[in-house]
């Protein structure tokens, strides 16, 4: 069968530990056979991270924004003890947090859906797609600790040089701690116009909740710049679609989120967004059944696994030890870079590839075949748990046979 051949590159992001043994599996039994794989190639893993000062992982946010589409493996984000164990120059930033700054994407996450692993939340029967703001708040923070007596204030000075103060706290004798946070009106309209766009895409209701009655300025100017954009730009647009844009507090949506059958986007600040993508993914079974797609106003796309570099079987297969790692989530990131990859050239076989290999990866968990970590969890009886490679072998098995 002729190999599927495509015109433009994806840019390619290596990555670190057992994720990095899975990528190269995944691309020479289910992508090199088919397809006359064309990307650009950037080593992300945190050796080569060190070497060039990280300068490769803004080169490869830079490739992204000409090509248009990425596919990123996941990557080491460096702690104490990762600074001793690579003997790094410094502790490098996420590049996860860097490309997203370049990027100024939003990160949209859903699980993916398998019969025989079934959701905690027993009536979710749809995905849940988490779109999390990936700008500001505590993690672009300013923070200290007050170790007396004195007070904080909030303090901004205007272009002019005028100098306006408001106050945080006054502190007694025992001190405590005091944190600053931002964000950026451009970067909450970016968000909100990726939100209601990836809603018209997937036709997907859009629900989005904050604090508004408590933070009265900061959450009050997320809900207000989502209203407008929505009444001035998409309102039409989402009645002639079908779709509704629902907007309450947090809390709100958290309950109703619970009582719903699933199926709609939820939009989250960049906080809530980390904490509640690792608890609807638990929720429906695994993070490593989950998609990651960060997407740019500009309509720029970086595919990856939700999850992380999976250290510890990493351990056992440098010591020759068998893994069964669950390679799904790393699998559906090459396939959504395919499809979008095959939608933006115009090249059908590659949209159609992506779907199938999909279908065969669902198809092979369905049929009783997965690794040690669905077993654990699937009502399917009997389960036949696989080693890493064999795993993703069984699925090249299914899709060469949906493809006779």
């Amino acid at each position: 069968m002729d190999k599927i051949v495509m015109k433009t590159p994806i840019v390619e992001m290596d990555g670190d530990e057992m994720t990095r043994i899975l990528w190269k599996m995944i691309k020479d039994e289910l992508l090199l056979p088919f397809i006359d794989l064309k990307t650009e190639y950037y080593d992300l893993g945190l050796k080569y991270r060190n070497e060039t000062d990280d300068q490769v992982t803004k080169d490869s946010a830079n490739a992204t924004l000409k090509y248009g589409v990425a596919v990123k493996c996941a990557t080491i984000t460096p702690n104490a003890a990762r600074m001793t164990e690579y003997d790094l120059k410094e502790m490098w930033k996420s590049p996860n947090g860097t490309i997203r700054a370049m990027l100024n994407g939003t990160v949209f996450r859903a699980p993916i859906i398998v019969k025989g692993i079934e959701p905690y939340v027993k009536n979710w029967k749809k995905p849940i797609t988490i779109a999390r703001h990936a700008y500001g708040d505590i993690y672009l923070n300013s923070e200290m600790r007050v170790e007396g007596a004195g007070k904080a204030e909030l303090t901004f000075t205007a272009a002019d040089g005028t100098v306006t103060k408001q106050l945080i706290h006054e502190f007694d004798e025992k001190g405590g701690i005091v944190q600053g946070v931002h964000n950026c009106t451009g970067s909450i309209e970016d968000f909100a116009r990726c939100c209601f766009n990836y809603a018209l895409d997937s036709k997907q209701d859009l629900w989005f909740g904050a604090k508004d009655t408590i933070s009265k300025k900061y959450d009050h100017h997320f809900k207000d710049i989502f209203n407008e954009i929505y009444e001035n730009e998409y309102k039409t647009r989402f009645g002639e679609a079908g779709i509704e844009y629902f907007y309450t507090l947090i809390d709100d949506i958290v309950a109703r989120i619970m009582r719903s059958e699933g199926g709609m986007i939820w939009a989250c600040k960049n906080y809530d967004g980390d904490v509640m993508s690792d608890m609807v993914s638990s929720a429906f079974g695994s993070l490593a059944m989950m998609t990651s797609v960060l997407v740019s106003p500009s309509g720029v796309y970086e595919y990856e696994a939700a999850h992380g570099t999976v250290q510890r079987h990493y351990y056992k297969h440098l010591k020759g030890e068998e893994t069964s790692t669950n390679s799904v989530a790393t699998i559906f990131a090459w396939t959504g870079a395919l499809r979008k990859r095959g939608e933006l050239d115009g090249i059908k076989e590659l949209c159609d590839f992506a779907d199938r290999l999909e279908k065969a990866t669902i198809a092979t968990i369905e049929s009783g075949r997965m690794t040690k970590d669905l077993a654990l969890i699937t009502t399917l009886k009997d389960p036949v748990v696989l080693n890493s490679l064999d795993f993703i072998k069984e699925i090249r098995k299914t899709l060469e046979e949906m493809q006779v």
